[in-house]
Protein backbone atom coordinates (compact mmCIF):
# COMPACT_ATOMS: atom_id res chain seq x y z
CA UNK A 1 0.00 0.00 0.00
CA UNK A 2 0.98 3.55 -0.89
CA UNK A 3 0.03 6.34 0.52
CA UNK A 4 0.18 10.20 -0.62
CA UNK A 5 -0.73 13.50 0.43
CA UNK A 6 -3.50 14.61 -2.16
CA UNK A 7 -3.69 18.39 -0.19
CA UNK A 8 -2.56 20.17 2.42
CA UNK A 9 -3.05 23.49 3.89
CA UNK A 10 -1.55 25.44 6.62
CA UNK A 11 -3.92 25.99 9.70
CA UNK A 12 -3.20 29.47 11.79
CA UNK A 13 -2.89 26.03 14.90
CA UNK A 14 -2.41 23.03 15.03
CA UNK A 15 -1.20 20.65 12.63
CA UNK A 16 -2.25 21.19 8.92
CA UNK A 17 -5.16 19.87 7.17
CA UNK A 18 -4.36 17.09 4.73
CA UNK A 19 -5.93 14.60 2.51
CA UNK A 20 -4.59 11.20 1.93
CA UNK A 21 -4.94 8.41 -0.80
CA UNK A 22 -4.17 5.12 0.18
CA UNK A 23 -3.36 3.03 -3.51
CA UNK A 24 -3.13 -0.85 -3.45
CA UNK A 25 -1.46 -1.05 -7.14
CA UNK A 26 -2.09 -3.82 -9.88
CA UNK A 27 0.10 -6.57 -9.93
CA UNK A 28 -1.47 -7.24 -13.21
CA UNK A 29 0.25 -6.36 -16.80
CA UNK A 30 -3.01 -5.20 -18.10
CA UNK A 31 -4.50 -3.79 -15.04
CA UNK A 32 -8.32 -3.73 -15.28
CA UNK A 33 -10.46 -0.78 -13.55
CA UNK A 34 -9.15 1.80 -11.08
CA UNK A 35 -11.82 1.73 -7.85
CA UNK A 36 -11.99 4.67 -5.42
CA UNK A 37 -13.91 4.52 -2.06
CA UNK A 38 -13.82 7.42 0.00
CA UNK A 39 -16.02 8.76 3.28
CA UNK A 40 -16.57 11.67 5.47
CA UNK A 41 -17.57 14.81 3.05
CA UNK A 42 -19.36 15.26 6.05
CA UNK A 43 -17.48 15.48 9.18
CA UNK A 44 -20.89 14.13 11.67
CA UNK A 45 -20.61 10.78 9.45
CA UNK A 46 -18.93 7.93 10.67
CA UNK A 47 -19.83 4.70 9.28
CA UNK A 48 -18.08 5.46 6.31
CA UNK A 49 -14.63 5.62 8.02
CA UNK A 50 -15.50 2.90 9.85
CA UNK A 51 -16.08 1.09 6.54
CA UNK A 52 -12.91 2.41 4.97
CA UNK A 53 -11.01 1.35 8.11
CA UNK A 54 -12.39 -2.26 7.52
CA UNK A 55 -11.10 -2.44 4.21
CA UNK A 56 -7.64 -0.83 4.56
CA UNK A 57 -7.12 -4.15 7.27
CA UNK A 58 -8.48 -6.95 5.04
CA UNK A 59 -6.76 -5.68 1.74
CA UNK A 60 -3.27 -5.04 3.69
CA UNK A 61 -3.28 -8.51 4.84
CA UNK A 62 -4.30 -9.68 1.53
CA UNK A 63 -1.72 -7.74 -0.10
CA UNK A 64 1.14 -9.32 2.29
CA UNK A 65 -0.17 -12.89 1.71
CA UNK A 66 -1.20 -12.85 -2.14
CA UNK A 67 -0.31 -9.29 -3.46
CA UNK A 68 -1.19 -11.09 -7.27
CA UNK A 69 -4.81 -11.05 -5.92
CA UNK A 70 -4.64 -7.58 -7.40
CA UNK A 71 -5.82 -7.03 -10.87
CA UNK A 72 -6.96 -3.82 -10.82
CA UNK A 73 -6.02 -0.31 -8.32
CA UNK A 74 -8.17 0.55 -5.68
CA UNK A 75 -7.76 3.52 -3.90
CA UNK A 76 -9.37 4.43 -0.57
CA UNK A 77 -9.80 8.41 0.86
CA UNK A 78 -10.85 7.48 4.37
CA UNK A 79 -11.31 11.48 5.21
CA UNK A 80 -11.89 13.83 2.97
CA UNK A 81 -13.17 16.78 5.02
CA UNK A 82 -10.88 16.40 8.08
CA UNK A 83 -11.47 19.64 9.53
CA UNK A 84 -14.96 18.85 10.17
CA UNK A 85 -14.70 15.77 11.31
CA UNK A 86 -12.43 16.64 14.05
CA UNK A 87 -15.21 18.72 15.48
CA UNK A 88 -17.69 15.96 14.39
CA UNK A 89 -19.89 18.10 12.16
CA UNK A 90 -21.40 18.15 8.83
CA UNK A 91 -20.17 21.55 7.89
CA UNK A 92 -16.63 22.71 7.81
CA UNK A 93 -16.10 25.09 10.78
CA UNK A 94 -15.77 28.14 10.74
CA UNK A 95 -16.83 28.70 6.85
CA UNK A 96 -20.09 26.66 7.57
CA UNK A 97 -19.72 25.38 4.17
CA UNK A 98 -21.14 22.08 3.15
CA UNK A 99 -18.25 20.37 1.23
CA UNK A 100 -20.66 18.26 -0.86
CA UNK A 101 -22.49 21.44 -2.45
CA UNK A 102 -19.31 23.20 -4.01
CA UNK A 103 -18.55 20.53 -6.90
CA UNK A 104 -18.78 21.83 -10.21
CA UNK A 105 -17.91 25.51 -9.46
CA UNK A 106 -15.48 27.44 -11.55
CA UNK A 107 -12.56 29.44 -10.78
CA UNK A 108 -13.84 30.66 -7.01
CA UNK A 109 -11.13 31.32 -4.76
CA UNK A 110 -12.48 29.54 -1.68
CA UNK A 111 -10.51 27.62 0.13
CA UNK A 112 -13.54 24.51 0.40
CA UNK A 113 -13.74 25.04 -3.25
CA UNK A 114 -10.09 24.78 -3.59
CA UNK A 115 -10.61 21.42 -1.41
CA UNK A 116 -12.97 19.94 -3.45
CA UNK A 117 -11.37 21.11 -7.04
CA UNK A 118 -8.42 19.03 -5.65
CA UNK A 119 -9.71 16.26 -4.81
CA UNK A 120 -12.69 16.13 -8.13
CA UNK A 121 -9.36 16.20 -10.38
CA UNK A 122 -7.82 13.75 -7.83
CA UNK A 123 -10.56 11.04 -8.06
CA UNK A 124 -10.79 11.61 -11.57
CA UNK A 125 -7.07 11.22 -12.55
CA UNK A 126 -7.10 8.02 -10.46
CA UNK A 127 -10.69 6.49 -10.87
CA UNK A 128 -12.72 4.34 -13.50
CA UNK A 129 -15.74 3.82 -10.68
CA UNK A 130 -15.67 6.05 -7.64
CA UNK A 131 -18.17 4.90 -4.29
CA UNK A 132 -18.61 8.05 -2.59
CA UNK A 133 -20.25 6.61 1.40
CA UNK A 134 -22.76 8.94 3.60
CA UNK A 135 -24.78 8.26 6.92
CA UNK A 136 -27.95 9.84 6.99
CA UNK A 137 -28.74 13.55 8.88
CA UNK A 138 -29.29 13.57 12.83
CA UNK A 139 -33.45 13.13 12.66
CA UNK A 140 -33.57 9.51 9.88
CA UNK A 141 -32.02 6.18 10.48
CA UNK A 142 -31.46 4.87 6.85
CA UNK A 143 -30.97 1.14 5.92
CA UNK A 144 -28.45 0.50 3.42
CA UNK A 145 -29.25 1.95 0.27
CA UNK A 146 -27.39 3.33 -3.32
CA UNK A 147 -29.47 6.42 -4.52
CA UNK A 148 -29.22 6.77 -8.04
CA UNK A 149 -30.23 10.04 -10.41
CA UNK A 150 -32.81 8.75 -12.97
CA UNK A 151 -30.39 9.92 -15.76
CA UNK A 152 -27.41 7.72 -14.25
CA UNK A 153 -29.42 4.28 -14.05
CA UNK A 154 -28.46 2.26 -16.80
CA UNK A 155 -25.18 2.05 -16.27
CA UNK A 156 -24.92 2.71 -12.21
CA UNK A 157 -27.96 0.03 -12.02
CA UNK A 158 -25.53 -3.00 -12.21
CA UNK A 159 -23.39 -2.04 -10.39
CA UNK A 160 -25.17 -0.74 -7.28
CA UNK A 161 -26.77 -4.73 -7.79
CA UNK A 162 -23.09 -6.19 -6.61
CA UNK A 163 -22.84 -3.84 -3.70
CA UNK A 164 -25.33 -5.75 -0.57
CA UNK A 165 -27.43 -3.13 -0.29
CA UNK A 166 -31.02 -3.51 0.86
CA UNK A 167 -32.56 -0.92 -1.74
CA UNK A 168 -31.54 0.58 -4.75
CA UNK A 169 -33.67 4.19 -5.15
CA UNK A 170 -33.57 5.75 -8.31
CA UNK A 171 -34.83 8.94 -7.65
CA UNK A 172 -35.67 12.00 -10.27
CA UNK A 173 -33.00 15.17 -10.58
CA UNK A 174 -32.98 18.04 -8.69
CA UNK A 175 -31.16 21.06 -8.99
CA UNK A 176 -29.69 20.78 -5.68
CA UNK A 177 -27.78 17.61 -6.97
CA UNK A 178 -25.71 19.41 -9.25
CA UNK A 179 -23.20 20.63 -6.64
CA UNK A 180 -22.74 17.14 -5.42
CA UNK A 181 -19.58 15.07 -6.16
CA UNK A 182 -21.47 11.85 -7.16
CA UNK A 183 -23.62 14.17 -9.96
CA UNK A 184 -20.74 15.64 -11.53
CA UNK A 185 -18.11 12.44 -11.34
CA UNK A 186 -21.08 11.16 -13.36
CA UNK A 187 -21.52 13.81 -15.55
CA UNK A 188 -18.07 13.46 -16.45
CA UNK A 189 -18.58 9.81 -17.28
CA UNK A 190 -17.05 8.69 -14.00
CA UNK A 191 -19.79 6.37 -12.62
CA UNK A 192 -20.34 7.20 -9.09
CA UNK A 193 -22.35 4.83 -6.34
CA UNK A 194 -23.82 7.71 -3.63
CA UNK A 195 -23.98 4.86 -0.86
CA UNK A 196 -26.16 6.00 2.12
CA UNK A 197 -26.44 3.94 5.17
CA UNK A 198 -26.91 4.41 9.09
CA UNK A 199 -27.35 7.51 10.62
CA UNK A 200 -25.03 10.25 11.65
CA UNK A 201 -23.07 10.19 14.62
CA UNK A 202 -23.15 6.87 15.62
CA UNK A 203 -22.03 3.52 13.89
CA UNK A 204 -23.89 0.76 12.73
CA UNK A 205 -21.26 -2.25 13.08
CA UNK A 206 -23.71 -4.82 10.86
CA UNK A 207 -24.42 -1.80 8.21
CA UNK A 208 -20.44 -1.57 7.65
CA UNK A 209 -20.23 -5.28 7.58
CA UNK A 210 -22.72 -5.37 5.40
CA UNK A 211 -21.09 -2.71 2.74
CA UNK A 212 -17.99 -3.99 3.16
CA UNK A 213 -18.80 -7.32 2.34
CA UNK A 214 -20.80 -5.82 -1.03
CA UNK A 215 -17.46 -3.83 -1.71
CA UNK A 216 -15.68 -6.84 -1.76
CA UNK A 217 -17.69 -8.44 -3.89
CA UNK A 218 -18.04 -5.42 -6.32
CA UNK A 219 -14.41 -5.86 -6.46
CA UNK A 220 -14.36 -9.28 -7.67
CA UNK A 221 -17.85 -9.23 -9.62
CA UNK A 222 -15.76 -6.15 -11.93
CA UNK A 223 -12.14 -8.12 -12.18
CA UNK A 224 -10.09 -5.77 -9.51
CA UNK A 225 -9.51 -8.47 -7.12
CA UNK A 226 -9.21 -12.01 -7.79
CA UNK A 227 -9.24 -14.35 -4.87
CA UNK A 228 -9.87 -18.19 -3.86
CA UNK A 229 -12.01 -17.35 -1.01
CA UNK A 230 -14.97 -18.60 -1.60
CA UNK A 231 -18.08 -16.24 -3.02
CA UNK A 232 -20.40 -15.11 0.08
CA UNK A 233 -23.96 -14.79 -1.72
CA UNK A 234 -24.94 -11.14 -1.72
CA UNK A 235 -28.77 -10.39 -1.28
CA UNK A 236 -30.95 -9.37 -4.06
CA UNK A 237 -31.36 -5.53 -4.02
CA UNK A 238 -34.91 -4.41 -4.10
CA UNK A 239 -35.19 -1.88 -6.96
CA UNK A 240 -37.06 0.94 -6.43
CA UNK A 241 -38.34 3.82 -8.53
CA UNK A 242 -39.29 7.41 -7.68
CA UNK A 243 -43.40 6.44 -8.18
CA UNK A 244 -42.20 3.62 -5.25
CA UNK A 245 -41.43 5.79 -2.24
CA UNK A 246 -44.14 7.21 -0.21
CA UNK A 247 -43.35 9.45 2.65
CA UNK A 248 -44.99 9.17 6.08
CA UNK A 249 -44.95 12.64 7.81
CA UNK A 250 -46.29 14.18 11.14
CA UNK A 251 -49.69 15.77 11.42
CA UNK A 252 -48.91 17.93 14.01
CA UNK A 253 -45.82 19.34 16.54
CA UNK A 254 -44.74 16.61 19.14
CA UNK A 255 -42.72 13.51 20.06
CA UNK A 256 -42.24 10.64 18.09
CA UNK A 257 -42.37 6.95 20.05
CA UNK A 258 -41.01 4.11 16.99
CA UNK A 259 -43.28 0.90 17.55
CA UNK A 260 -40.82 -0.48 15.04
CA UNK A 261 -37.37 -0.89 13.76
CA UNK A 262 -36.14 0.17 10.06
CA UNK A 263 -36.33 -3.21 7.28
CA UNK A 264 -39.56 -4.08 8.57
CA UNK A 265 -41.76 -5.31 5.84
CA UNK A 266 -45.29 -3.24 7.52
CA UNK A 267 -48.52 -4.09 6.20
CA UNK A 268 -51.03 -1.42 5.24
CA UNK A 269 -52.16 0.13 8.52
CA UNK A 270 -49.63 -1.80 10.36
CA UNK A 271 -48.84 1.46 13.53
CA UNK A 272 -45.16 2.87 13.20
CA UNK A 273 -45.15 4.94 15.90
CA UNK A 274 -47.43 7.60 17.83
CA UNK A 275 -47.16 10.82 18.11
CA UNK A 276 -47.22 12.76 21.79
CA UNK A 277 -47.67 15.68 23.33
CA UNK A 278 -45.80 15.01 26.50
CA UNK A 279 -47.09 18.67 28.07
CA UNK A 280 -50.90 17.50 28.13
CA UNK A 281 -50.17 13.69 28.31
CA UNK A 282 -52.62 13.28 25.09
CA UNK A 283 -51.47 11.23 22.37
CA UNK A 284 -51.76 13.23 19.13
CA UNK A 285 -51.97 11.12 16.63
CA UNK A 286 -51.55 7.13 15.77
CA UNK A 287 -48.88 7.01 12.41
CA UNK A 288 -49.56 3.93 10.65
CA UNK A 289 -48.22 2.57 7.37
CA UNK A 290 -50.62 3.92 4.39
CA UNK A 291 -49.38 1.11 2.06
CA UNK A 292 -47.47 -2.58 2.33
CA UNK A 293 -43.51 -2.08 1.74
CA UNK A 294 -40.09 -2.23 3.13
CA UNK A 295 -39.64 0.49 5.76
CA UNK A 296 -36.47 1.95 4.61
CA UNK A 297 -36.16 5.25 6.38
CA UNK A 298 -37.48 5.65 10.31
CA UNK A 299 -37.46 8.48 12.10
CA UNK A 300 -34.94 8.57 15.23
CA UNK A 301 -34.81 11.90 16.55
CA UNK A 302 -38.14 12.16 18.81
CA UNK A 303 -38.78 15.97 18.34
CA UNK A 304 -40.81 16.80 15.38
CA UNK A 305 -42.46 20.05 13.78
CA UNK A 306 -45.37 19.71 11.68
CA UNK A 307 -44.73 17.90 8.05
CA UNK A 308 -41.44 16.68 9.95
CA UNK A 309 -40.69 12.95 8.09
CA UNK A 310 -41.07 10.35 10.04
CA UNK A 311 -40.91 7.20 7.29
CA UNK A 312 -40.28 6.53 3.67
CA UNK A 313 -41.73 3.14 2.55
CA UNK A 314 -40.89 0.98 -0.63
CA UNK A 315 -44.26 0.22 -2.06
CA UNK A 316 -44.84 -3.67 -2.76
CA UNK A 317 -46.06 -3.78 -6.35
CA UNK A 318 -49.42 -4.25 -6.86
CA UNK A 319 -50.23 -8.18 -7.95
Amino acid sequence: MQSQCIFSVKTPVGPPVEIIRHTFASQSPQPTRRVSLLAGLHGDEFEGLNICHRLLQILKNLEEQNSSAFKGEINIYPAVNPQALETGTRLWPFFANDINRTFGKKNINFLPDETSRTLFNDLKSNSDLVIDIHSSNLYLMELPQIRIIKSFEKKLVPLAKLCNVDLIWVHPHAQVFESTLGYNLNQDQIPALVVETGICLRINKHHCAQIVLGTLNLLRQIGVLETDEPQVKIAEPRLVEPDGVTMVQAGDAGLFIKKVEVGKILTTGEIIGTLIDPISGQVLEEIRSPCCGLLFTLREYPLTAKGSPLARIAKEESA
